[in-house]
């Protein structure tokens, strides 16, 4: 019988190790895994480099795992916004590496990870900073630069239902960077508010297939069904 979830996010998160690279979801607070970090934090891992669209603000969240120590080296596209305190720190100071990416561009070279392109030509970013020491090439006319794709030891996500298989369904805008980000780690952690029996979450409404996703914790308030004895 298949059945990927797990009793806690601690036990979902116990073989971090050093130097892993961590894609985490969300944009700003919509479909962060705010347990999901919690846990990491607890776990201790270190010299961590994680991949979000933001850095995190105030004391929770990636801002907690930044205040923390934790990781050595963070790509984004929005890192400083009016209390984005601890980002500004650590990168002040050298503890902190970064990596700006374009929006756009992080979401494609995310989503190259996941589907096997070994590379793709943008123009966003051409003739900027942002494309030093990037190999370039004109196509129908644009200067465009490669952009090489974001692979990842883990993936922490967060959906709105989940089942055993690890089929997920995420909440409006919570679903964000969720699916791509499933697809392009070895190892994939979803937290959900609510997990169901098999089959009842509708086919055509699954996201995020449980291919992609190797280990489901539930978080919310509302109590589970029992699964299915049997697949």
């Amino acid at each position: 019988m298949i059945d990927k979830t797990l009793a806690s996010a601690a036990q979902a998160l116990a073989d971090v190790p050093d130097g892993a690279t961590v894609l985490v979801g969300g944009f700003g607070g919509a479909g962060m895994p705010d347990v999901l970090i919690e846990a990491l934090i607890a776990q201790g891992a270190r010299e961590l480099t994680l991949v979000s669209n933001n850095a995190g603000s105030g004391e929770t969240g990636l801002a907690a795992l930044l205040k923390a120590g934790r990781v050595r080296k963070i790509i984004c596209s929005f890192p400083r916004q009016a209390d984005s305190h601890h980002f500004d720190r650590l990168y002040r100071s050298g503890q902190l590496e970064l990596e700006l990416v374009p929006q756009g561009n992080l979401a494609e070279r995310i989503r190259a990870a996941g589907a096997g392109i070994a590379g793709f030509y943008t123009p966003t970013g051409y003739g900027t900073e942002l494309a030093r020491g990037k190999e370039t090439r004109r196509i129908d006319g644009r200067d465009c630069v490669l952009e090489m794709p974001l692979h990842a030891d883990f993936a922490l996500i967060k959906a709105l239902r989940g089942d055993r298989w690890g089929n997920l369904v995420y909440r409006k805008a919570a679903r964000n960077f969720g699916p791509v980000m499933a697809m392009a780690a070895r190892c994939t952690v979803a937290q959900v508010d609510a997990l169901v029996p098999l089959g009842d979450l509708d086919p055509e409404h699954i996201v995020t297939p449980g291919i992609f996703v190797h280990r489901v914790v539930a978080v919310g308030d509302t109590t589970a069904r029992p699964a299915p004895s049997a697949s």
